[in-house]
C-alpha cells in the first residue's frame, strides 16, 4: 500500500517537459531536440554604460606612461588597441579554419592552425596587458572587434583548404603591414610597447611566409595550387602589390 502511494506521488510531481520527452508529444524518445539558432536576449543588467567602440579609458592614479605628452600617449594607446583588436579577430578566425578546414591538406593545416592559435593568443595577451602598464584599460570585446577590425569575416561551412591558404597568406599580409604603422607610430613615444610590437610582427610575418610558401613558385615548379584547387591555379596574382620590391628571377639551381 505504501508503495503503491509512493508510485503515485512521484508520478504528480514528473514535471510537464518530461512527461512529453517520454512520448506525451508523440515523439521519439531517442530524437533530438532542434537546437535554438539564435540565443534568448539577456535580461543582465548592465552596471556602468557600454562607451564606445573600442573604449580606453586612463587611470586616474600615478602609471608610468609615453611620453610626448597627451598626443604621444593617444598615440600608443590607439597603436596597441589597435593590434589588440586584430589579434583576437585572428584567433577568432584560426580556430573556425582549425575546426572547418577540409580537403587533401586537412591534416597538416589543422595543426598550423593550432599552432598560430597559441602563439597569437600569447601576442594578444601580452599586447592587452601592456596597455593596462601604460594606463590604459584595454578593449576586447566582440562589438569592438567587429566594427574595428580590418580582417574579413570568414565564410561558414567546411573550408577549402587551398582557399584558406589564399584566405591566410592575404589576411597576415594585412596585418603584418598595420603592425609595421603601430611600431613607426610607437617608436618615438614608447620604445617599449614599440619592442613588443616588433616581436608581434616577426611572428606575424612567419605565419605568412608558412601559408605563402605553400604556393610559391621554384624554378621546377610553378606550385599554382592547382592539385588543390579543381584543377584551377589559386587566386593569388602574381603581380608586385604597391610598396613591395619587385621580384627576382629564380637563380639558377646549384650543380
Amino acid at each position: 500500500m505504501r508503495f503503491s502511494l509512493f508510485l503515485l506521488a512521484a508520478t504528480m510531481l514528473v514535471s510537464p517537459a518530461l512527461a512529453q520527452t517520454a512520448g506525451g508529444s508523440g515523439a521519439s524518445p531517442n530524437q533530438v531536440p532542434q537546437a535554438r539558432s539564435i540565443s534568448p536576449s539577456s535580461a543582465i543588467k548592465m552596471f556602468q554604460p557600454l562607451g564606445t567602440f573600442p573604449t580606453n579609458t586612463v587611470s586616474n592614479r600615478p602609471f608610468v606612461g609615453p611620453q610626448q605628452g597627451s598626443e604621444g600617449y593617444k598615440k600608443t594607446v590607439a597603436a596597441l588597441q589597435r593590434t589588440l583588436t586584430e589579434l583576437q579577430q585572428l584567433q577568432l578566425q584560426l580556430k573556425q579554419s582549425h575546426w572547418n578546414v577540409s580537403g587533401t591538406l586537412f591534416y597538416p593545416l589543422h595543426l598550423l592552425f593550432q599552432e598560430h592559435y597559441n602563439g597569437v593568443s600569447k601576442d594578444a595577451d601580452m599586447v592587452a596587458q601592456r596597455l593596462l602598464a601604460i594606463g590604459s584599460s584595454s578593449d576586447g570585446r566582440a562589438t569592438t572587434i567587429v566594427q574595428t577590425s580590418a580582417i574579413p569575416e570568414m565564410p561558414g561551412g567546411f573550408l577549402d583548404d587551398a582557399q584558406l591558404i589564399v584566405w591566410w597568406t592575404n589576411t597576415y599580409k594585412v596585418v603584418g603591414d598595420e603592425l609595421r604603422q603601430a611600431i613607426r607610430d610607437t617608436n618615438e613615444p614608447d620604445p617599449t610597447s614599440s619592442n613588443l610590437l616588433q616581436s608581434v610582427e616577426q611572428a606575424i610575418d612567419e605565419y605568412q611566409w608558412f601559408f605563402r610558401a605553400m604556393v610559391q613558385a621554384t624554378p621546377t615548379d610553378k606550385n599554382s595550387g592547382w592539385n588543390l584547387n579543381d584543377n584551377k591555379p589559386v587566386d593569388l596574382p602574381d603581380q608586385v602589390p604597391a610598396g613591395q620590391p619587385p621580384a627576382s628571377q629564380p637563380s639558377a639551381p646549384l650543380r
